[in-house]
This record gives C-alpha cells, structure tokens and sequence, in this order.
C-alpha cells in the first residue's frame, strides 16, 4: 500500500512552485533554542520567584516541580504567563523591565550568549532572502528574527504597534515584513496580559484579516493556548485559498486543533523548530536544483563570486565547484582506452587531445576566477579538483588499453594545475602549487598501489607519452616544435587565460614559469623533471634560465616563503635548489 505524501513535502513543492505565497506565524517556541524561555518557562520563572520572595528555598523548590500547583495555593486567579505579568507588573514599563531579563543577557548572565538567534530563526531568513516568504507574523517580543535577517544583508520592516499599520508599505511591495502582535519586550505598548490578548485593535484585526485571507500559513512554535484575540482571527478568517500547516509539537491543544479542522490544515511532523525550517530550506534548495537548466559559464561564474566571499557558501561553492569537475570527470569516463587499428593516426590523435582541452570550457573560468579572489580560505577546494581529475584520469575501466589514450585521460588534470598555478602565480600566491602538489596524489603507474605527489604523476612524458605524435598533427600547418608537449599546452590554454593576461609575450613567459616550478618540484622529489619551451635555446639569460631569474626575484621580493620553506625541508638554501636545478635542466636545451 502507497504511503502518503509528507506534509512537508507538499509544503516545500508548493513554496517553490509559488514564492511568496506564504507566511510565517512565529510563538515563543521558536526561539527556544536560542537560550530564551517559552511563555511557560517565563511563567515557572516567575512563580519561582514569587514563591521565593514570600516562603524561602523550600518554596522555590515546590513552586518549580509544580507551578500550577503552588499557585492554586498562593496566586490568585488562574496561572498564566499574562495573569502572572498582570498582577507582578501592574503598568507597562514595570513589565519591559521585568521582561527585559529574559531577553538580554546581564552582565553576570553566562547563558546570555546562547540569546543569539536560533538554527531556525537563520533558516527563516533564508526563506525571506530566497523570496519563498516575505511575511512573519509573531507573538515574540523578542529581536532574534530581525537579527537573523540583519546578518544576511535584510532589513526587514517591523510593524509592532497597531498604528503603524495605516504607514506600512503594502506587504505585496515589501520584501521582508515581520508583524509583532505582541510589540517588542522594550516598546511600552507590549501586550501581555488577558484583557491585551483577548480583543485586538481594528488596525490589527484588518492587518490580520488580510494576511490570513491572501497567504498560506506555517505555524511553528504558537499554541494557541492564550492568544484568544488571535485565534478568533483565525477562525474568523474567510479565505481557504492556500493550506495551512502547522508543527506537529504546537498544535496539540484544543484550540489547535479547532483551527487546523476548521482551516483543513496540516500537521508538519518536526522535533524541533530548528529541524522543520531547516529541512524545508534543503528541500527548497534541493528543488532549485532539480528545476534549475543548466548553468551556463557566465552563470556559473557569476554565482562563485557570489558563494566566495561567503562563509555561509562553502558548501555551495563546493558543490558548485565539483559537479563542473564531475562533469569533466564524465567526459573522461566516456572517452575509449582502447584503438580500433595498432596505429593510431595523428588526425585521431589531434581531436582526442583537443577534445579534452575543449572539455575544460566552463571549469577554467571556475578556476582563474575563484583562484584569483580566493584569500587562501579555500585552497582544499583547489586541491579536491585536481584530486578528483587526477583520480579520474588514472582509472582503467578495461584490462586491455593503448597507453596512447590512457595517458590522455590526465590532461584535463595537468591543464587544471596549470590554471591554478599561473593565475595563483600573478596573484602572488606561490604557496597554491607546492600545496596541491603536497595534499594531491596518484599511482606510480596504472594498476601499481604505490602513489607519488600530483607533480610526478603530471610530468609531460606520463600524460603525452610519445611527444613527437604532436609535430603531426595537422593544426600546425607543416611547423616542427623543439618541445611538442609543451608547446601543445601552452596553445591550447592560452584562450582561457586571456582574459587574466592578454598580452601574448607575458602570457608564454607565465606558462614557462609554471613549467619550471612544475620541473623543480619533480625534480626535488623524483629527481626528474619535464622539459619544455621554458629552456629552449632563447629561453636564457647568459647562462641562467630566464624563468629561474623571475622565481629568484619573487623570492627577493619577500613573496616566495613558500619555496624557501619548500627548499629548508630538504635541507638546501634557495641558491643551492635553483643552481643544482639549472645544471640539470641545461642537458634539456635543444637548437633548432
């Protein structure tokens, strides 16, 4: 037998199909778990305290096991949370004060810090700042929900006494709008107690009427206990036009459950506040996702700026950086490993490498551009997209393959390290590199367990194989290169770094300056590194290579303590790495 749609399932399909269509009615229990008291929390507080200014420490303790109890004995009239504040503070600035000690933290109050907004308080902003809710409704005097939208960029408009209705701007034309029936704990027209509560002004009956006719209604956190004036607003309320829900810990009572049969509401099962609003946001977000086309690169770049700077983003971010990666990653799993003939033309070689280059299209903009505004904050973000191409590029799906194609499987991996490095590079962020090398791995070789950093996995002769298939292919109109792969790379990333560097000259000398902190890594840790356009013949100054000369100054700049930090750990000073590699790398030169 088929089970039920979840009431909160239909809410979330129903707030994402139609922004703004619902309100939010707040009570005291949403803002539990920020460190505050429910209306009958507030209520044993205070009967405590009565019963410990008449009887001592043995009455605190009765009163506190059994309020209602002790106050048949001692009280008068019945106990409730508006009686009590009546008969303690008969005028409305003896109740703000007597109210503001549990709102505000005191000097000695070392539970005041728990009076910051709640799980729940920040997932209802999230809702208003998505556009799903645009109204709240609340019994709260409290300021939590305000502080809540104040820390994600909204000011909300707050109507907390009745007269402020006839100036409100239309709540159609508001984005966000938080109506306090009650007033705020520190406006001396709060409405606590039972004459307060049990009959509104017009002003609020009309505000009132019209929310609960033109909105759908979540109720979280109200019990409908005291609020008469309130709940004969409700059950006053002609309109049946959008559903009402409610949670499940709230909607217990008798009025409660009046309204919810009058209104054909829902009960949404929830353990907490903080749960119910939390899940509706993630079921909202995971409905975006499923709704949302694809993202275009411009779309795609547009919201890295935006998740970036945004602690609250990181997730985002993450996913948004990695599903462009899978979809990388799906290219490369899709590519054959293996050749219909024994040999493989250059035509077919030209188009497999081009099409892995091509497959870079929308993750290259990712990268220079969140590389470039990145502090530091996320560089493991860097590091997991070279990790998974890498991963990725080194996973055989068959026992027989041409190691032609398997080793192209890592291009989209070394083309990623390059991007990051030369835009980290200009960014003066020389560390970027010598970490992802320090956090990323792979095999040794295809089906061996060994692993070796992202460098040595990344070297020219791994990735291309056999350099001299590139002189062949036919882009390049009948030219030869002294360093093919390197060449190769260098032309086929250029357009993704024009932007960033649209000069030609200062472009090829970025690429070589990445090839040579490529090879010195490799060779400090393998004692083998790649050969490239970074040490052909024109490539020296005398007898020093011109990419050693630029690394050199970064260093003297105070820039490079990365690599001098790099060198210390194998126990050379920065001369000695650089003149010990440039004997090596002189034995790659070749003339033409």
């Amino acid at each position: 037998m088929s089970q039920p749609l979840s009431p909160l399932v239909s809410l979330a399909t129903s707030m994402h199909s139609q922004p703004g269509v619902y309100a939010v009615m707040l009570g005291s229990g949403v803002s539990t778990g920020a460190g505050l008291l429910t209306g009958w929390g507030v209520v044993t507080e205070l009967v405590s305290r009565v019963a410990a200014a008449g009887g001592g420490d043995d009455e605190v303790e009765v009163a506190r096991a059994d309020p209602e109890a002790w106050w048949k004995q001692h009280g008068s009239g019945d106990l409730g949370y508006s009686t009590l504040l009546e008969q303690l503070a008969p005028s409305a600035a003896a109740r703000q004060g007597l109210l503001a000690g549990f709102f505000e933290p005191g000097a000695d109050d070392d539970a005041g810090a728990l009076r910051e907004p709640s799980r729940a308080h920040h997932a209802i902003a999230e809702l208003m700042k998505r556009g799903s809710v645009r109204v709240i409704v609340t019994t709260n005097f409290d300021r939590l929900m305000e502080h809540a939208l104040e820390s994600i960029g909204i000011s909300p408009q707050v109507i907390a006494r009745p007269e402020a209705v006839n100036g409100m701007a239309p709540l159609a034309h508001a984005p966000a709008t938080i109506i306090k029936l009650h007033g705020d704990y520190r406006d001396l027209g709060s409405r606590n107690t039972p004459a307060e509560l049990s009959e509104y002004p017009d002003e609020w009956k009309r505000l009132l009427a019209q929310v609960f006719d033109e909105y759908g209604l979540v109720i979280s956190g109200w019990s409908a206990d005291w609020d008469h004036a309130l709940v004969a607003a409700l059950e006053d309320a002609p309109s049946r036009r959008y559903p009402l829900y409610w949670d499940q810990r709230s909607s217990r009572g008798d009025a409660a459950q009046r309204i919810l049969a009058a209104r054909d509401g829902r009960v949404l099962p929830a353990s907490s506040a903080d749960d119910l609003f939390g899940e509706l946001v993630e079921s909202l977000e995971a409905l975006d996702r499923l709704s949302s086309p694809p993202l275009t690169t411009a779309m795609a770049v547009a919201r890295l700026k935006r998740y970036l700077p945004d602690p609250v983003r990181r997730i985002d971010l993450h996913d948004l950086v990695m599903n462009t990666v899978d979809e990388v990653v799906d290219f490369i799993t899709a590519q054959p490993v293996t050749a219909e003939t024994v040999s493989v033309g250059f035509d077919v070689l030209d188009t497999m490498y081009a099409g892995y280059f091509a497959t870079m299209e929308k993750l290259a903009p990712l990268l220079i551009t969140g590389v470039w505004h990145d502090d530091g904050t996320h560089d493991s973000l860097w590091a997991d997209v070279v990790q998974r191409l890498i991963d990725a590029g080194s996973t055989v799906p068959t026992h027989t393959f041409n190691s032609l194609y398997l080793a192209a499987r890592l291009i989209p991996a070394l083309a990623s390290v390059a991007l990051i490095s030369i835009t980290a590079t200009r960014r003066g962020r020389e560390g970027l590199l010598l970490s992802i090398v320090e956090e990323v791995d792979g095999p040794t070789q295809i089906g061996i367990d060994q692993r070796v950093n992202a460098a040595q996995v990344l070297h020219y002769g791994r990735v291309i194989v056999n350099e001299d298939n590139i002189n062949g292919f036919t882009r390049w109109g009948g030219n030869k290169w002294l360093y093919p792969a390197s060449h190769l790379f260098t032309a086929a990333l250029r357009h993704y770094l024009i932007g960033l560097i649209p000069n030609k000259d200062d472009y090829e000398k970025a690429f070589r300056g990445f090839e040579y902190r490529l090879g010195l890594i490799q060779r400090l840790t393998s004692d083998r590194a790649i050969s490239g356009e970074y040490v052909g013949e024109w490539a020296w100054r005398g007898e020093e290579p011109v990419a050693e000369i630029e690394l050199r100054k970064v260093i003297d700049r105070g820039r490079g303590t990365a690599w001098e930090e790099f060198f210390t750990a194998r126990e050379l000073t920065v001369d000695a790495a650089l003149t010990e590699h440039r004997a090596v790398i002189v034995k790659y030169q070749r003339w033409g």
